[in-house]
Parts: structure tokens; C-alpha cells; sequence
């Protein structure tokens, strides 16, 4: 039998609460409480330690934000520079949209800290890659790997890593081709290599990642449901897909 508040609220005539009828699964529950509070008492040490760190530091931090920032805006100004190119020499623009995203100082110290990693400025440079990050979106599939390979053909642009996830979707069906690239910025004390992420996709591949997302992150889905949504986001990704393939054959028959 499980203990109400009212039990507690101390009248003269109330009955004095029962004891659980099952000693072990309370033992059970009070041990998951102890180690709830345990945990969380540990992660608001940690975070506190951290943000008293962190804003000793505020300031190399948001300098290197700043040549991440530069960095950023470097790569951005490339595809601008593509995307004349192409649609003084194809008569179109191969890129509907550049968007571009700056990790936060928060998002930044929680995945050092997902990798036990030590909160320093070596950290951020030397193993989180995706700081900055530049998205291109295409028209079509083909101009995804056109422009990937204008971009790395580029003598100041050096190729860290490629993952690609359009030949090979990820399970849940994201598909999108990710470069890491190092691009060089030059600053009043020289010049100096940055890295940035860059995610090339098409308007499809865009759409159903910006609703998986959303979908994904909702907190509230029944786990009955979860599998289900995760089978029919699939599908919709094969659809995407599909839909792509068709767009690129009857591009090919008009121009």
C-alpha cells in the first residue's frame, strides 16, 4: 500500500500510515530516489564549476568564437561566389538557401564534457569539429557533389573529413553529405587555420530533416509510438529520396 501526502499532515484522529506491503520493491524506490538526488547534487557541482570556470574565461572564449565566426563567414562567401558562377555559366543557381549556425558556449562545454574531455580552449580546437557550421541547400542531387567539389578543389580549403550520408543514409533515413574543411582566416597577428562543418543537402533531404527533428525532440511521445513514428519517418525519407531521383530526370530532359 503506498503512502499518501495526506497521510502526513498530522490530524489527531487520522490512523497512523501503513506499512508497504511489498518491503522491498520501497527499498527499491527509496535507493532510485537516493540516487536521483546523488546525481543531480553531482551534475549541479560539475555545472557550477564549470560556468565559474568558463567565465573566468569568457574572454579567450569569445575570441575564439570570433575566429570561428570569421571562419564561418569565409566559407559562406565561397558558395556565394559558386553560386554566380554557375548561374553566369548554367543560366541557374544551383543553391536555394546557405544558412549558417555558431555553437553557443554552453552547447560547446556540454559536448566536451559528453566526451570527458578537459573544459579548455585545446578542446574545443583539437576534437569538436562542428563549432561553425555552414548548410547549403540545393536544388538537386547532382549540384550537391558539383559543388563539394569546387569547394575542396579550392588551394586554401584542406579536407578533414567526409561522411556520406547520401549513398549511405544513417538508419533512421537522414541523408545529407557532411565535410569537415580547414579554410585559413588572417587576423591582425597572422594567419590562422579554422575548422568548419559543412552540411550540403537538398531542398527534400532539408524538409524531412527539419520535421524528423522536431518530431524526434518531442518529448511526450508515448514509447508505444516511438517505433511506429521512427518506421513511417523512414518511409518518408524513401519518399524524399525517390522524389529527388524523379526531379534530377526531368531536370535532365528540360535543360
Amino acid at each position: 500500500m503506498d503512502v499518501t501526502p495526506a497521510q502526513f499532515r498530522g490530524s489527531s484522529g487520522m490512523k497512523q500510515p501503513a506499512l508497504p506491503s511489498k518491503p522491498r520493491k520501497s527499498v527499491r524506490s527509496v535507493q532510485m530516489l537516493l540516487d536521483y538526488f546523488r546525481n543531480f547534487l553531482f551534475r549541479e557541482f560539475i555545472d557550477r564549476n564549470v560556468v565559474s570556470l568558463v567565465r573566468k574565461n569568457m574572454e579567450p572564449f569569445r575570441v575564439l568564437l570570433s575566429y570561428y565566426r570569421c571562419a564561418m563567414m569565409a566559407v559562406e562567401t565561397k558558395f556565394n561566389v559558386l553560386n554566380e558562377q554557375f548561374s553566369l555559366q548554367y543560366d541557374r543557381n544551383p543553391i536555394e538557401s546557405i544558412k549558417t549556425r555558431l555553437k553557443s558556449v554552453e552547447s560547446i562545454i556540454k559536448k566536451i564534457q559528453a566526451r570527458n574531455l578537459p573544459v579548455s580552449l585545446e578542446s574545443v580546437v583539437n576534437h569538436i569539429h562542428d563549432v561553425a557550421g555552414v548548410r547549403i541547400v540545393c536544388s538537386f542531387t547532382d549540384d550537391i557533389y558539383r559543388l563539394a567539389d569546387c569547394l575542396l578543389q579550392q588551394d586554401d580549403v584542406k579536407l578533414i573529413r567526409r561522411k556520406d550520408y547520401i549513398q549511405n543514409p544513417k538508419p533512421g533515413g537522414y541523408r545529407s553529405l557532411h565535410l569537415i574543411v580547414e579554410v585559413p582566416i588572417f587576423l591582425e597577428q597572422g594567419r590562422r587555420e579554422m575548422r568548419v562543418e559543412v552540411q550540403l543537402r537538398t531542398i527534400a533531404m532539408d524538409f524531412w530533416a527539419s520535421v524528423d527533428h522536431k518530431i524526434r525532440y518531442k518529448k511526450d511521445i508515448a514509447e508505444s509510438e516511438q517505433a511506429a513514428i521512427a518506421q513511417e519517418l523512414a518511409e518518408c525519407a524513401a519518399l524524399c529520396a525517390d522524389m529527388d531521383r524523379r526531379m534530377e530526370n526531368l531536370r535532365s530532359r528540360v535543360f
